[in-house]
């Protein structure tokens, strides 16, 4: 098994991260000494996931949505509409 160093591992944390979720673990060493084992989780059981476009057909947008309160923010914001 691998043993990296403190500040090799800090250094490095992504490319260990990368190696031990494609299965292989290592050793974090202080001074030489082992101090922590690092090694993948199981894959966590997918839930429920939301589709894009799960409301097609069920909600309309209206055609003034990108101007919609236009005038009212304009006057938070600046006095003015």
């Amino acid at each position: 098994m691998r043993v990296v160093n403190i500040h090799e591992a800090k250094t490095h944390l992504s490319r260990l991260i990368d190696a031990a979720t494609k299965g292989e673990s290592f050793i974090i060493a202080r001074a030489g000494k082992p101090v922590v084992r690092v090694s993948p989780l199981c894959a966590p059981e997918e839930q429920h996931r939301q589709r894009l476009g799960f409301l097609t057909g069920k909600i309309q947008v209206p055609d003034d949505f990108d101007h919609m309160g236009h005038k009212e923010i304009g006057v938070l914001f600046d006095g003015q509409a």
